[in-house]
């Protein structure tokens, strides 16, 4: 026996709005209530990572920092930071970013040279972080966020980072 294809509808066009709302006010409730758990990258993988090129994940940050360029990152705040080198060494993955901010944007940056800035943190510090689960006070001071190089640099970038409104990524 065969049965005609049913349209596929997206299960939110299924509910009505008010109970979409609620679902969506409980689901955002729920995530504001997660945290990120402790955890280190494992050893070998870190080892592994140390030895890959580091170009695609610099890419990868280049690209994200580029997206959010003029969107959330104001560039003009970040003039200080054109021609500058800047290094995001994750400690416990083996990971270390370089990359410059040029006229058209972010960009990566020759290794060779010894960047203006080291910011470094394990993975779960940065991803912390970024979510704003926490602050970069709270990092520096604990000791799980190094800064080395230029202090007036580095200060930029955290005022910066402060000021961004993550809010502005969510979609309407």
């Amino acid at each position: 026996m065969h049965f005609p294809a049913l349209p596929a509808l997206p299960l939110t066009e299924l509910l009505p709005h008010s109970l979409r709302q609620r679902v969506a006010q409980q689901f955002e409730q729920r995530l504001a209530g997660l945290r990120i758990p402790a955890f280190t990258v494992p050893a070998p993988l870190a080892r592994i990572a140390a030895r890959l090129p580091q170009q695609i994940p610099t890419q990868a940050l280049v690209t994200a920092l580029n997206l959010a360029l003029g969107r959330i990152l104001p560039r003009d705040q970040l003039e200080a930071l054109s021609g500058r080198g800047l290094r995001i060494r994750v400690t416990d993955a083996g990971l270390t970013l370089d990359f410059t901010l040029g006229d058209k944007g972010f960009r990566r940056a020759a290794g060779s040279s010894t960047p203006d800035l080291i910011i470094s943190a394990s993975t779960r510090d940065f991803l912390a972080l970024a979510l704003r689960e926490e602050d970069a006070d709270t990092l520096f001071f604990s000791r799980r966020l190094l800064m080395e190089g230029d202090t007036e640099l580095g200060l930029l970038v955290k005022n910066t980072l402060d000021a961004v409104d993550w809010s502005a990524l969510r979609p309407v």
